[in-house]
């Protein structure tokens, strides 16, 4: 079977669900609170791993009980966590969430031991992404340390994606190094400066990525409206699936990490991209983030 590894971040969610965010100086009382298991890149860990992906994981986490449990509920789900470093004297990373009743979120977040992923202990896992068929990253750990993870993953000859989010300025050097990557509106704009309305807009910044970084296939999520494919400058539009969504979190990890396995089966990318979007289109009618990632099964029977 083709490996996936996954660099990034592991949090612990504080999820609130409420009307709407409170406003400066207002208080309002959640309607539920839950604890749950987060992080970009385990969630689109454990999306890849749920969708039936051989997966493992570098990144770090704290000290405290929690990061050894959220651990070993990722050995649990079948990722090799031999890659994950405990990180002496800090806390795992944590997310605090609202969740608004039309489905959207508002997100804080503490790095913690997630700042703690140094190229010094991503080179104690080089073997690891050499080995991969796929490296998948996100920007919730250190810069430095995805420029070099890509270049080794280059070297290798495995297939870099990033998803390039939460939205920063990136290095020429990281965004030269990826074969794939996966933006939303929001990012795409950071990375380009195209604000994304109309579909022909992401058409100018996909070009704009291909041609400024050489990278060779973009994906601009769209939410609702679906996806904007373009490979090498041949663009496509992929409608989306319409469902009710009760929490958005994770939506965009759960597309990366069905996109990446349909791709590491040898999917075209277009079944690739439909697969991700089942995914991610189940996990917005389910609370939480990685609790709300669905089955391989559920996943297939909604595209039968």
């Amino acid at each position: 079977m083709a490996k996936l590894s996954v660099l990034g971040s592991i949090n612990v969610d504080h999820l609130m669900q409420v009307g709407a965010a409170p406003k400066g100086g207002q208080t309002i009382q959640a309607k539920q609170y839950q604890i749950v298991a987060g992080g970009k890149g385990a969630n689109q860990a454990v999306a890849a791993a749920k969708l039936g992906a051989d997966v493992a994981m570098i990144a770090c986490i704290g000290t405290d009980a929690i990061g050894e449990q959220m651990k070993h509920g990722l050995a649990d789900i079948g990722i090799d966590t031999k890659g994950i470093t405990t990180v002496a004297g800090e806390n795992t990373g944590v997310a605090m969430i609202y969740v608004e009743d039309s489905g959207e979120n508002r997100i804080g977040i503490w790095p913690g031991a997630n700042a703690f992923l140094t190229e010094t202990v991503m080179l104690e896992h080089k073997a690891a992404i050499q080995d991969s068929d796929l490296l998948l990253l996100q920007l919730e750990t250190p810069v430095a340390t995805l420029v070099a993870a890509a270049k080794i993953a280059k070297a290798a000859g495995t297939r870099v994606v990033l998803n390039p989010a939460p939205a920063k300025a990136l290095p020429e050097s990281l965004l030269r190094h990826v074969d794939i990557i996966t933006p939303n509106e929001t990012e795409a704009e950071q990375l380009t400066g195209v604000a994304i309305r109309e579909l022909s807009d992401a058409d100018i910044a996909a070009n704009k990525l291909h041609s400024q970084f050489g990278i060779k296939t973009v994906l601009i999520t769209l939410g609702e409206r679906g996806v904007w494919l373009s490979h090498k400058g041949e663009g496509k539009h992929i409608a989306g699936f319409v469902m009710k969504a009760i929490d958005t979190t994770a939506a965009g990890d759960t597309f990366n990490g069905g996109f990446v396995t349909g791709l590491l089966e040898g999917q075209s990318m277009l079944d690739s991209v439909r697969f991700g979007q089942a995914a991610a289109a189940l996990s917005v009618t389910r609370m939480g983030a990685q609790s709300s990632i669905p089955t391989r099964v559920e996943t297939l029977a909604l595209l039968a």
